[in-house]
């Protein structure tokens, strides 16, 4: 039987669709963040998510985007619960200059062995890529992941 990848998203993917689309990158990786949901929908892809995704969800003040993306959270396979292996683990990646939240997602995706995870945020990409030794997935931004796997 074939692997279905397991894919992780972190919120700035989960946001980007709800972006100003007037900038052509933010709208080309809106519709491969589209894209994505609709084959995790499909269940061609596992989508992996986690207590940390929705803890930032709740917090996005505008309420009609909050309440759009919890439902498409609802929609995952499976919500990584915080424990002492990922917040040890998100630790280390603090200390290699990775923030707090970003480092958290990774350490869930991480220890849920998702294939790929993705993200919109440019800056996490590099800063993670760098130490990708440590990691056991792939780290990329949704737009450039797809162009490779298709």
């Amino acid at each position: 039987m074939l692997h279905c990848m397991k894919i992780y998203l972190d919120v700035c993917c989960l946001n980007r669709p709800f972006d100003d689309q007037t900038q052509d990158k933010i709208h080309l990786e809106s519709e491969a963040v589209l894209t994505i949901i609709r084959h995790l929908e499909k269940k061609d892809w596992e989508w992996i998510s986690s207590s940390v995704v929705l803890y930032e969800v709740q917090k996005i003040p505008n309420r009609d985007r909050k309440q759009r993306i919890l439902r498409l959270c609802d929609k995952s396979s499976e919500v990584i619960l915080l424990n002492k292996e990922i917040y040890r683990f998100a630790e280390i990646l603090n200390k290699k200059g990775i923030a707090s939240y970003d480092a958290l997602h990774l350490a869930c995706a991480h220890f849920a062995n998702v294939d790929f995870f993705l993200s919109t945020d440019e800056r996490l990409i590099k800063k993670a890529q760098k130490n990708i030794d440590i990691f056991n997935m792939v780290i990329d931004n949704p737009l450039y992941w797809l162009q490779t796997i298709w």
